[in-house]
């Protein structure tokens, strides 16, 4: 198995460096092959060396992998002249048509949380929506056709609600067999009608899941009172940007918020949080997150290539990270006293407790 490993820029080196340590530790604890590790380059760093934060060869390269974990970038501190340009997170996406984003939101043992009952997952549709990055074949979907009017084209279409659907109603499957839709149809009728009614379109093939719809304003709402009620929820690309960043924080922290974004064939590990430059070096970033997120990296090449050990190797360092937090093992963000090294160094020695 090749895996690509992106750096990106702040805090992003050290989250990266501590997920491939975990996941190392995990697929040697279950008697896997090793993984080929491949490091590519983009950001602060990639400018420096090719001109680009995005460069050809690591997009070439990215070809010749089988998934990839993805460090934080900080595209708003790029010279000008390539803050203008789309985020390298979200170029890949649309590049290898990273469809679907996958964010769960659970609460830890001993971390605070607001919801400390939560448990769900947030399938986002990733390709289109009112994304205007992603959302056109060629620039974006947004323009000025004057100094004081700027508009925004939306972009909905039934072959990206089918296929986003599948994706909700095949992990509710396999969770508590419930899928909320999630859009606001009453005011935008056509676009997210059809997101609506296409989606309970695909229930139909989903008979043992129980499915429901909700507007957004109504779904946040009911995220913050009473999130518990909620298993999958399926929804277009800035409503699951927006709710995911809500459940993360109810559930303790974006500081634990993983992420997986993924087409049928790839999948690119993806931590919710931002480069965090100020802790850049520090020793002190939590790498939680793009932990967690290896581990669902590991579960869906699992999936894909019927290789049962990296299925149990995900579960493993997400085993493992839950118990760190049991014993009250936590980096500062979390009001513990761990350094990054030291918090890494606790959950691959737990990767190998059964």
């Amino acid at each position: 198995m090749r895996l690509g490993l992106i750096d990106g820029d702040g805090i992003g080196p050290e989250v990266v460096r501590s997920a491939r340590q975990v996941v190392d530790e995990a697929l040697s604890a279950v008697g896997a092959a090793p993984v080929e590790w491949v490091p590519l380059a983009m950001g602060h760093r990639a400018i420096a060396e090719f001109g680009n934060p995005l460069p050809e060869q690591t997009l070439d390269a990215l070809d010749g992998v089988d998934g990839w974990i993805l460090g934080p970038h900080d595209n708003a501190s790029y010279p000008a002249e390539h803050r203008a340009a789309v985020a390298p997170g979200g170029a890949i996406r649309k590049r290898f048509d990273l469809y679907a984003n996958i964010r769960p939101a659970r609460a830890f043992p001993s971390v605070h949380a607001t919801a400390p009952d939560i448990d769900l997952v947030i399938v986002r549709e990733n390709s289109e929506g009112f994304y205007a990055d992603r959302n056109m074949f060629a620039g974006t979907g947004e323009f000025r056709p004057t100094p004081d009017i700027a508009m925004s084209v939306g972009l909905v279409t039934r072959a990206a609600c089918e296929r986003i659907a599948h994706q909700a109603f095949r992990l509710a499957a396999t969770r508590r067999k419930r899928v909320t839709i999630v859009h606001k149809a009453n005011v935008l009728p056509l676009t997210m009608g059809l997101f609506r009614d296409v989606c309970y379109e695909v229930a139909q093939s989903y008979p043992g899941v129980e499915v429901g719809d909700e507007h957004v304003d109504a779904a946040a709402a009911h995220l913050v009172r009473a999130a518990a009620d909620y298993d999958v929820l399926v929804t277009e690309n800035l409503f699951g940007d927006i709710l995911s960043d809500l459940a993360g924080e109810l559930s303790g922290s974006l500081g634990l918020a993983a992420s997986l974004n993924c087409s049928a064939t790839r999948a690119m590990a993806q931590a919710v949080h931002g480069a965090a430059p100020t802790l850049a070096g520090r020793n002190r970033a939590n790498p939680a997150a793009l932990q967690l997120s290896s581990a669902m990296l590991l579960r869906w090449l699992a999936a894909r290539d019927a290789e049962a050990a990296f299925a149990q190797a995900g579960e493993r360092i997400e085993r493992a990270v839950a118990a760190t937090f049991e014993v009250g093992v936590a980096t500062a963000d979390l009001g513990g006293l761990a350094s990054t090294s030291e918090f890494t160094e606790q959950v691959c020695a737990r990767v190998h407790r059964r």
